[in-house]
């Protein structure tokens, strides 16, 4: 199954002040950088949206992305998979609520936007609103404005509903983003969700695959400042055996530690997109391409991933 799964390209770092310190003076150039490192490399799926970035930065990781994108070739952009997803806010409502944000997003991106998602369910709190903005992104399918959609952060009761009903109109549901990694491992170890991707053709995408950097080769040095560095110091001096058997595996491989974690996610099936900041982590991302765990490996993390006391902070708005 790992051979079959691809790398993509997370976004969210891209203005972010509040988890990652965004400065355009001092971060603009080396995303570039990375982005198109990461192009040459070979990796092909890009994901953002709409309410990326943090205060007046909001909307930045599409304007960025839009604009690296101008720069390559029509070939080189024949190639790419740009997706972005709608954000359901309070005052998004009806089959029309994602009009105005579908055109500006696209308008961010330069014009080429590949895949809309739903960037939450609201199923927990206002099941009414999600249907008739789902139905509206389907429109767009049908009209051609975009090649395909997808959702995120839903379970496996949620998205078999969603898939059904879709396919009642004749529109496939490409994608489930939810986050997944050895610090998140449920989706993929136990319950129906993954599963449930395979049955329906779904394909199953990992945020935050690196947890946030704490499965990466810097974990050791030193937290950052912040909310990231308060979530390094709770969890970091819990999961010294879980990092522990990842550099003994990463050593075996001649890899590095953020591979492991990649890897580990492709194995279950899910296509990870970790957050790319400079060239050297999309070399790294792309290497991880390179190998596959075996067997062996895999089993030996899930039982390290499922043995930790300790978790990355579930996403509130998840439903079942």
């Amino acid at each position: 199954m790992a051979q079959s799964v691809s790398i993509g390209v997370g976004t969210w770092a891209w203005g972010n002040q509040l988890l990652w310190g965004y400065r355009p003076d001092l971060h603009d150039i080396a995303l570039e950088a990375t982005f198109n490192r990461a192009v040459a490399l070979g990796l092909r799926f890009f994901d953002t949206a709409d309410s990326y970035g943090t205060g007046r930065f909001t909307g930045r990781s599409e304007q960025l992305l839009g604009g690296f994108l101008q720069t390559l070739s029509p070939q080189q952009r024949d190639h790419l998979c740009v997706a972005t997803k709608l954000a359901p806010f309070p005052w998004r409502l009806g089959r029309r609520g994602y009009e105005r944000a579908f055109q500006a997003s696209r308008q961010r991106l330069g014009g080429r936007l590949d895949r809309v998602q739903l960037h939450w369910s609201t199923a927990r709190y206002a099941p009414w609103q999600e249907w008739p903005l789902l139905e509206g992104l389907a429109d767009l399918v049908v009209a051609g404005e975009v090649k395909s959609l997808g959702v995120s952060n839903m379970g496996p009761r949620r998205l078999r509903q969603v898939q059904r009903r879709l396919a009642e109109r004749g529109v496939r549901l490409d994608s489930l983003q939810v986050q997944v990694s050895l610090l998140a491992p449920e989706a993929v170890t136990t319950g129906e969700l993954a599963a449930s991707c395979r049955e329906l053709g779904v394909d199953l995408i990992a945020y935050s695959p690196l947890a946030l950097g704490l499965l990466s080769d810097r974990a050791d040095q030193g937290s950052p400042k912040g909310p990231r560095g308060l979530l390094f110091r709770r969890l970091r001096p819990r999961i010294g055996p879980l990092l522990a058997l990842m550099r003994d595996i990463a050593a075996e491989h001649g890899a590095q530690v953020s591979e492991v974690a990649l890897n580990w996610c492709r194995a279950h099936g899910a296509m990870p997109i970790p957050g790319l900041r400079t060239p050297e982590q999309a070399e790294a991302a792309a290497a991880a391409l390179a190998w596959q765990l075996d067997e062996q490996e895999r089993l030996a993390l899930d039982r390290q991933a499922l043995d930790l006391a300790v978790r990355m902070p579930a996403n509130p708005f998840l439903s079942d």
